[in-house]
């Protein structure tokens, strides 16, 4: 599962249980972390998720942005509000690829506003999945661990 976080909305996305493919699942609206983090674990449990990626919010330059602390904290909230393992993955240019993709599928502006968050979280997972596979084929180990991304 990858979290794209934001202050209104968080985009959702799922793996397939291999780890292959991944699809935007969609939005919570975060009134606040606790709730958020709440319906996040509600959607872990009934989709029986193995792992949680959240966006690390980082500048172009690598450097912190203003909401990486606050995504790094929720981070923290989902861990022990779900205990499964959860992953910071650097997200910088996810909503702009998603963005990009909802243009060329020609979905409309106020239908793409709507979809951005859980496009981006997709994006999220597949370049994560993409660098376990890529470190896994590094070390050796087999693929498709069933607990990766999910």
């Amino acid at each position: 599962m990858a979290i794209d976080f934001g202050e209104r909305r968080i985009g959702v996305a799922l793996s397939d249980p291999l780890g292959i493919i991944a699809q935007p699942y969609g939005v919570i609206v975060r009134q606040s972390d606790r709730q958020a983090a709440d319906d996040v674990a509600a959607v872990a449990r009934r989709e029986e998720v193995g792992r949680i990626v959240v966006g690390r919010p980082l500048h172009m330059s690598g450097q912190p942005s203003d909401m990486t602390a606050r995504a790094e904290k929720f981070a923290r909230l989902l861990a022990a509000r779900t205990g499964l393992p959860v992953d910071l993955y650097d997200e910088r240019l996810t909503t702009v690829s998603a963005e990009r993709a909802l243009i060329e599928q020609n979905v409309r502006r106020r239908e793409r506003k709507a979809a951005v968050d859980a496009a981006a979280a997709q994006v999220l997972l597949e370049d994560y999945l993409k660098s376990r596979r890529q470190a896994d084929g590094a070390s050796s180990e087999p693929e498709g661990n069933p607990d990766v991304g999910r």
